[in-house]
């Protein structure tokens, strides 16, 4: 309890997480406070509460920070990572050094000593910056070095004196004691074994070697990987740094040196405006070298982009990944199945010291080499008498079954897809109808190896009387047919040529046996038919009666009449109650007459890819599984707060104003599945799809449940494990005899489920009249049948399923419907237990609180309680989700735990290798065993829409890819994740697998393998078992976790962690680990700084007039090509090469050419480029500024429109006004440079430029349902207005006035310290440069470059603030009371302006145009006057100024608002861009049949003057909706469009009123000028279903 008080104490002091973090203690400082000796000294046992750690901060000697104190500050950046910014820096100074000298090649400019001596000075910049650790300032130290060495004298004649060169020598001897201490981490990273054990020992003598290096530091020792990965890693930097150093040398740096010599050389340079310095041709260079420095900076992480990729693919490649993509490679293997899955699922007894062993291990490396290429005896097609064909048989068919019961698959598919059991004792394995289609007319040859023979064969003995000559003539003919083919002579002695004739008569005997009435006439005639095409045409010998007879080929003399034929009393029909025969006719049928090669077998994309994943999965690399009592126990922990668990009957139903639904929507989506579920539905019982509503109503719930990202789909997905884990131990423990009768008893179950004879008992299981054992209430599985009990247990010791939710107690005494569908999720689902947070009320204000499992009971049916542990108080200290997680990790059970988020799913023929991957711990992966084995993930909501399509390639590239390379080679992978399996154990003695401190662990996730790798644990990934993940699917969806993930990174900047793992890891691993963490989006960053420092410096040259001076030299002109050609590529070709790379080794090259261009028609690079915009402004707001919060997205489909004012508040800030700052200074380069002039010139220069302003400002409505739709975005533009002026009051929230926003957009300057807000002003006097560069170009000022011209411009800008103020103030005073007053200063503000403008206009120089470009110049000045007062708010705030700031900053963003509603409010006129935008943002859906279609409205309106005000209630009410007013004229009724509001779709011309309430199948109202108040009625208009 003490320490729990401590930590509620200064949670309480963070001020919910503002305060900065250095001023309190988070989880991890009270943690590592306990990593030293004295802390048990100082505070005694038990604990001494008097104690200075006990003591509150500020009421007495209390203990500060522990190890580290996070300081909120960019420094962090270089802190952290200093080695690889010291690099970049040096090298940087070097080569500027040695390209100066104008040399092709660099050492033919290291020839010269004057060169070498100044590259030495890289030692002092080296010394400054390792002395320094928090200041980049290369230029000044640089400049300092050279003025100091100028004691190197020389001789007369020039050349260097044996004085200078000693004083060299001794400047290097200097700097090799300097440099001693990297040669010898050098040698301890080359010998990392030794490293290693110097790091772990505690021994005082070996410390006092390496104290330049080891620190006392629990954490973050012996990090050093094997000597084989070190290499591996060593080389992949290697080739990274040889190449983007080379590029930047010869394409950065030495291209710039000759015209930075020539602008430096520039004299009499024409200034366009007052220079207050002189020497600003040094400004000019800085400028342009500054984008250059930008990009050197940043573009490593484009060349590990392009290494990662291939290095990615190349590792894909040797782990077999991609090798079966389609259903052609998925036949061709599928004969290897049963092989390869008896090899890598099915156990191997071996004994303990087998294990493992070398020679072990090649024994299994020669079988996988004969599994995957066919190779060895073992290896051919399987006969029936194997043993491992029949388990084959049980599983592949259990897969298949469900995929029918999540409905991705037909009933049919299921007959072509699944093995049959070997109910007619045909002597070859019978395969799935999908490989046999069409086969018998290619060779009788081919039929024995195929089955149909026999399916035939068998056939005719079923259905003819044993002991009549009918049957032993049939005997008789094919014991000759299969002498003949056992001595291969079958085309020797038989025809093929009739093989088309008896597949006639075949299918013409199955069609009769299929039908309900049998015809017995036609079954003779046909048999007979069949008879005499086998004796007479078949055979290439003709044979006489006699031969025939003495054969057994044709009856004996006087067996049959002449009158009778041959089979007309020998048939004997199986009963209708004998399913197994009807199916398997049924399947000879399928077999014989499918026509096509089933290569769109099934036609679901999602089974196809599954079957596809998981065909190959089996010939990649896996270790052996064990048997399931032997396998390591696992569990499986979902952190669950208050999100969807199964949709309700209104959310399925509810329209929105397009009237699409949720059920409507998920029908077009999962067009095919929702015939499969409505199939299905009919098999058990439904007569009238209508039933859908009331009797299948939570079949329904769960049909659209598992198609969202709710938790009844994670539940349903990780119950697989238990599903699997029984039916492997069946499989472990049964016999042979076991299968054969198995497989009997299975045939006639699942044929009785086909036939829709199988009913449901009262648990909602599958029950059958045939089932003797087993129960389908605990696992609805057809396998079930056969289980003889000891399974369920078996199952339940090694898997618990673990639901963390937090507030299902609330819930509960709420009577929340949540709490009863979990309740529900319980009862079926055995192995399911849910932990959660009670409270517990003790007396008048006591409240215990505790955590809480429970299950429900098989028998009772109610849910009990299995743990109660008591908490010392309420449990969510930290951030919520990792408190969560930690608190229910004590219910697990197991070795292993995998983490599941509430938006992941998992499929069946996954969970079958579970237990392959959990052996993944008993083996070494380098130097240690693994403990996180990291999994592959799916993302599954790709085919929702585009931009859905987007979110998933760019996440499958880096859950895939990108994951596989940071595990191999880069030895760098955490936990980015929650399909990832700790090892239990170790986490629950190292700190558990989450951190919860306050803001900073905000990104929970990712400090689980922080902590893993600093405390010496080992990540894997493995890519032969997948895990499904759902993403964001809507724009405002994915931003807001784009915010969350981009201002976690910003916190872990400053945190503890990250500082350790980049000075404690080795060099290589260190840069590994900054460009994929943190890195990344630092990067991201300087992109978009390298826009602004571009556009601002060539706006700088063309204002200032250096770019005139320096048009006159054509190197200048080389020099702008190859900056921006760099810049272009750099910025939009690389960004989608992990995705290319990794689609073509997965599903082809051309097929990823393909998706990547259907992905730039559908303008995914305006959403990638917009991700930018949005990662930049988050990560760098929350490192300047903090502000980083937890941002709940929803996680529903998107199918309604966003509002205007809704987007205006996300994204006005990130994205709107950087585009619009962007927006001028494009504008205002291209009216004054003379480069622009040359349009091709300005052109290339700023096409790049423009793309992301467009970006910006279109992307959230390009990619909002009905973006482009006029009604809309004409209400949305009034909403907007009523927004902006709705003042509100004290409990007013964002989303309904602009004020309570424009406060709450300002948050971040509360939490940030003294340099942020410093920061935040230095960035903000930008906006004046407009005014001061722009007013010299003006008319008026007719080229005087005084300061006098810029100082006057101020008088515009206090002439308008006063004008503002004194309407504001005049507004207030008279606008109410005395009219006339108000009228009069209207007058005199209006007439006094445009007098100035005349006069003005008549004595100076004064244009027209200037009136707008004036505008340019200032209202930039006004934003930037607004901006500075934000950071100022707590000096301003009590004086009158604060009142006409609020003023102005609401009239900029009125501003703003019709600026970005411009160009949207166009497109909406113009005809056609809507359903191309609907299109766009629904492709998919498009192509499966979702369309958005207006709901149309008819009023009958008898005044004509009350259409604009019901046109604004109808745009308001049907917003989407087509318009049409009807009023009359005379007795006509006479059809006009309602003012601004959409397009008549028809034209009455003349209609008799007869009082019907249906205009053109139309229901309409009628409406006087009297009934105002039945305006509502006009929500209720929608069309007939015709």
């Amino acid at each position: 309890m003490p320490v729990y008080d401590l930590v509620k104490r200064e949670v309480e002091s963070s001020r919910n997480g503002t305060a900065p973090h250095s001023a309190w203690r988070n989880y991890d400082d009270i943690n590592e406070y306990f990593w030293s000796r004295r802390c048990i000294r100082r505070l005694k046992w038990p604990f001494d509460l008097g104690s200075s750690f006990f003591v509150e901060k500020g009421k007495g000697r209390s203990v500060g920070k522990t190890g580290f104190v996070e300081q909120r500050s960019f420094w962090n950046v270089f802190r952290s990572f200093d080695r690889l910014w010291v690099l970049l820096i040096l090298f940087l100074q070097a080569s500027i050094i040695v390209a100066w000298e104008g040399k092709q090649y660099p050492w033919q400019a290291l020839e010269s000593r004057d060169v070498q001596v100044r590259a030495l000075t890289v030692f002092l910049t080296w010394a400054g910056l390792r002395l320094l650790q928090s200041v980049l300032d290369a230029g000044t130290q640089y400049s300092l070095v050279s003025r100091e060495t100028l004691w190197l004298g020389r001789n007369g004649d020039r050349r260097w004196s044996a004085e200078a060169n000693r004083r060299v020598i001794t400047f290097l001897e200097a700097a090799a004691v300097y440099v001693l201490p990297e040669v010898l981490a050098l040698l301890l990273f080359v010998l990392p074994g030794f490293g290693n054990f110097l790091e772990e020992t505690n021994w005082r003598i070996f410390y006092a070697l390496t104290w330049w290096f080891q620190t006392r530091t629990f954490v973050g020792r012996g990090l050093r990987e094997g000597l084989v990965d070190n290499i591996k890693y060593t080389l992949f930097w290697v080739a990274v740094l040889a190449s983007k150093l080379t590029f930047s040398y010869f394409l950065q740096i030495k291209p710039l040196v000759n015209p930075t010599k020539l602008v430096l050389k520039l004299e009499n340079v024409q200034h366009k405006w007052h220079e207050f310095f002189s020497h600003t041709n040094r400004l000019a260079v800085g400028l342009l070298w500054l984008p250059v420095v930008l990009i050197y900076l940043m573009d490593l992480q484009i060349w590990y982009s392009i290494y990662s990729s291939f290095v990615g693919a190349l590792v894909g490649l040797f782990s077999h990944l991609g090798e079966i993509r389609n259903t052609q490679q998925f036949k061709l293997r599928f004969q290897f199945f049963a092989s390869a899955m008896q090899f890598n699922l099915m156990p191997e007894e071996l004994l303990y010291k087998e294990k493992g062993t070398l020679r072990n291990k090649l024994n299994n490396a020669i079988h996988r080499l004969k599994l995957r290429y066919g190779l060895g005896r073992p290896y051919k097609k399987l006969e029936l008498n194997q043993f491992e064909a029949i388990k084959f048989a049980f599983i592949w068919n259990e897969i298949i079954l469900m995929f029918r019961e999540e409905d991705i698959v037909s009933d049919r598919e299921v007959e072509l897809l699944e093995l049959p059991p070997n109910t007619w004792n045909i002597s070859v394995i019978r395969w799935p109808c999908l490989l046999l289609c069409n086969e018998l007319l290619l060779a009788l040859s081919q039929a024995k190896e195929l089955g149909a023979y026999g399916g035939v064969k068998n056939l005719l003995h079923q259905i003819i009387r044993q002991g009549t000559e009918e049957h032993s003539i049939i005997e008789s003919l094919f014991r000759d047919i299969d002498d003949c083919i056992q001595f291969d002579k079958l085309t020797q002695m038989y025809k093929m040529t009739a093989l088309p004739q008896i597949h006639a008569k075949l299918i013409v005997l199955l069609d009769l046996l299929n039908k309900p009435k049998k015809d017995m006439t036609k079954l003779v005639n046909v048999l007979q038919a069949l008879y005499e095409i086998m004796i007479k045409d078949f055979p290439r010998v003709k044979k006489s009666m006699n031969q025939l007879r003495e054969e057994g080929l044709a009856p004996s003399r006087g067996a049959k009449s002449d009158s009778s034929l041959l089979f007309e009393n020998a048939i004997e029909l199986p009963d209708e109650e004998n399913t197994t025969f009807y199916r398997q006719v049924r399947r000879l049928h399928t077999i014989l007459t499918s026509r096509d090669s089933m290569h769109n077998v099934p036609a679901n994309l999602e089974a196809r890819r599954r079957i596809a994943f998981f065909s190959n999965s089996l010939f990649m690399n896996m270790q052996r599984a064990p048997q399931v009592e032997k396998m390591m126990a696992f569990s499986v922990l979902t952190p669950y707060y208050n999100e969807e668990v199964l949709y309700a009957k209104e959310q399925l139903r509810t329209e929105n104003e397009d009237g699409i639904s949720t059920l409507f929507y998920l029908q077009k989506i999962y067009d095919d599945e929702w015939l499969n579920f409505l199939e299905r539905m009919r098999r058990e019982g439904m007569k009238d799809e209508k039933e859908i509503w009331s009797g299948k109503l939570r079949h329904l719930r769960l049909w659209a449940s598992y198609r969202g990202q709710t938790l009844s789909r994670t539940v349903r997905g990780m119950m697989y494990y238990y599903k699997a884990l029984m039916m492997l131990a069946y499989l472990d423990s049964a016999s042979e005899m076991d299968f054969r009768e198995g497989s009997l008893e299975l045939s006639s179950f699942t044929s009785l489920r086909r036939d829709g004879l199988v009913v449901e008992d009262g648990n909602g299981s599958s029950r059958s009249p045939s089932m003797r054992r087993g129960s389908l209430s605990r696992a609805s599985s057809s396998v079930s049948l056969f289980f003889k009990g000891h399974e369920y247990g078996t199952a339940l010791m090694k898997f618990t399923y673990v639901v963390a939710c937090q507030i299902y107690g609330q819930q509960k005494a709420k009577k929340d419907p949540r709490a009863d569908d979990i309740f529900n999720l319980m009862k079926d689902n055995e192995a399911l237990r849910v932990a959660y947070v009670d409270e517990v009320h003790t007396g008048r204000d006591g409240v215990e609180y505790y955590s809480v499992l429970v299950k429900v009971d098989p028998q009772s049916q109610k849910e009990v309680e299995i743990y109660r542990v008591r908490l010392p108080g309420p449990l969510k200290l930290g951030e919520g989700k990792p408190e969560n997680q930690n608190h229910a990790l004590i219910f697990t059970r197991g070795d292993a735990v995998q983490t599941i988020d509430m938006n992941q799913d998992n499929y069946f023929e996954e969970a079958l290798k579970m237990r392959n991957l959990l052996e993944e711990y008993k083996s070494y992966y380098g130097i240690r065993k693994p403990t996180i084995l990291g999994v592959r993930e799916h993302v599954f909501t790709g085919s929702v829409s585009s931009l859905a399509w987007f979110m998933s390639a760019q996440e499958t590239s880096f859950v895939t890819l990108g994951q596989r390379v940071l595990a191999n080679p880069l030895k760098v992978r955490m936990h980015y994740g929650h399909p990832d399996v700790f090892d239990r154990f170790w986490f629950l003695t190292r700190g558990g697998i989450s951190k919860a401190s306050r803001v900073i662990n905000i990104s929970e996730d990712i400090f689980a393998g922080f902590n893993c790798t600093l405390r010496g644990g080992n990540v894997t990934h493995h890519e032969y078992i997948q895990v499904g993940k759902g993403r964001d699917v809507g724009l405002n969806q994915v931003s807001m976790f784009e915010a969350k993930v981009s201002s976690g990174n910003g916190e872990q900047i400053l945190s503890r962690d990250v500082y350790r793992l980049g000075h404690r890891l080795d060099f290589f691993r260190m840069l590994s680990f900054f460009y994929t963490t943190v890195g990344f989006y630092f990067n991201t960053m300087m992109v978009v700084l390298t826009v602004y420092t571009f556009l601002w410096g060539r706006l700088y040259l063309a204002l200032s007039g250096f770019e005139d001076s320096m048009r006159n030299s054509s190197n200048n002109k080389a020099f702008g090509a190859i900056l921006n050609q760099q810049f272009i590529i750099q910025l939009g070709l690389f960004t989608a090469l992990p995705m290319i790379v990794e689609n073509s080794l997965e599903l082809g090259f051309l097929q990823a050419i393909w998706d990547f261009l259907t992905m730039q028609l559908q303008l995914a690079s305006v959403f990638y480029t917009f991700s930018m915009g949005t990662k930049t402004h988050y990560f760098g707001r929350t490192i300047l500024h903090g502000g980083a919060k937890y941002r709940a997205t929803g996680r529903g489909f998107v199918v309604q429109h966003k509002s205007f004012a809704e987007n205006y508040r996300l994204y006005a800030r990130s994205h709107f006004v950087k585009a619009i700052e962007l927006g001028v200074i494009l504008t205002v380069y291209a009216a004054h440079s003379p480069i622009a002039k040359d349009t091709f010139v300005y052109i290339a220069m700023s096409i790049s430029s423009w793309f992301l302003v467009v970006s910006w400002i279109m992307a959230p409505f390009v990619f909002n349902p009905s973006g482009f739709d006029w009604l809309k975005t004409v209400y949305d533009f009034d909403d907007f207005m009523n927004w902006i002026w709705y003042r509100g009051g004290v409990f007013t929230k964002a989303d309904q006035s602009w004020e309570t926003w424009w406060y709450e957009e300002q948050d971040h300057f509360r939490t940030t310290g003294l340099w942020g807000k410093l920061l935040e002003i230095i960035l903000d006097v930008r906006f004046f440069f407009f005014q001061y560069g722009v007013v010299y170009q003006l008319g008026i000022a007719n080229g005087n470059t005084s300061i006098a011209v810029y100082l006057l411009s101020w008088i515009y800008v206090v002439a308008a603030v006063a004008i503002y103020v004194v309407m504001s103030y005049a507004r207030d005073k008279y606008a109410a009371t005395e009219h006339i007053y108000y009228r009069l200063i209207q007058c005199i503000v209006i007439v006094l302006p445009i007098l100035v403008i005349v006069i003005l206009l008549k004595f100076t120089h004064l244009k027209i145009i200037d009136l707008l470009t004036i505008q340019l110049a200032v209202i930039p000045t006004g934003w930037g006057f607004i901006c500075i007062a934000q950071v100022l708010r707590p000096f301003l705030q009590s004086t009158v100024v604060w009142e006409t700031v609020v003023s102005l900053a609401r009239l900029y963003d009125i501003l703003f608002g019709v600026i970005i509603m411009a160009p949207v409010a166009l497109l909406s006129w113009l005809p056609g861009f809507q359903s191309m935008q609907t299109r766009i943002l629904f492709n998919e859906a498009f192509s499966r049949g979702l369309q958005i279609s207006p709901r149309v409205g008819v009023l009958l309106v008898e005044d004509e003057s009350l259409q604009r005000s019901l046109g604004l209630i109808c745009a308001k009410h049907l917003r989407g909706h087509c318009i049409l007013a009807v009023h009359r004229k005379g007795n006509r009724l006479a059809t006009s469009l309602v003012p601004d509001f959409g397009r008549a779709l028809w034209c009455v011309d003349k209609l008799d009123f007869a009082g019907d309430h249906h205009f053109l199948g139309f229901p309409f109202v009628k409406i006087s000028s009297n009934h105002m108040m039945m305006a509502t009625v006009f929500v209720c208009l929608q069309p007939h279903s015709g």
